[in-house]
């Protein structure tokens, strides 16, 4: 047997097991009283009881197809479910951010020390305006946010601009 052919065999395994399962209501509407639709429904929520009182499933044909049914049923409503959801990451319901490493911020980097904007001690980005890889190419914009004294100067201005002078 093939993993494609045991995969399908297992996936279903759920739908057989309610299909047998369900055997009981086709058995339960087998054994209600009654001719017309009213008699045979009222005779059917009472046969409910005895059908279900045996756990084996009902090997009657009529009660298999009963049976089938409702496991094709189940299947045809996992399956329409699972075609109209969204297309979600499963298993990364929270987010998939991490931090970067020095790896994820080389391609943005000049090898070229001068020709970089210090963002951190270990971080830059090239201020070429044409880099070899144009996937990597970046404004050379930089947004420093900070209230009045929280050093947006003197930490990242001034350090800058120093490196730039030597």
């Amino acid at each position: 047997m093939n993993q494609k052919t045991k995969k399908l065999i297992i996936l279903n395994i759920p739908y057989v097991v309610i299909g047998l399962f369900c055997t009981n209501i086709g058995e339960a509407w087998r054994m209600a009283a009654g001719t017309d639709i009213s008699t045979k429904l009222l005779g059917f929520f009472t046969s409910m009881g005895a059908a279900w009182g045996n756990p084996m499933p009902s090997l009657h044909p009529f009660d298999l197809c009963i049976g089938l049914a409702i496991g094709a049923a189940f299947r045809l409503v996992v399956y329409v479910r699972s075609k109209n959801a969204k297309k979600y990451r499963h298993g990364e319901e929270f987010g998939s951010a991490r931090w970067g490493g020095p790896k994820d911020i080389e391609p943005f980097a000049d090898p070229v020390f001068e020709n970089n904007v210090i963002l951190t001690r270990t971080e830059s980005l090239t201020m070429n305006s044409r880099p070899k890889d144009p996937k990597t190419a970046r404004n050379k914009n930089v947004l420093i946010v900070g209230g009045s004294g929280a050093g947006k100067t003197r930490f990242w201005l001034k350090p800058s601009a120093s490196v730039r002078a030597e």
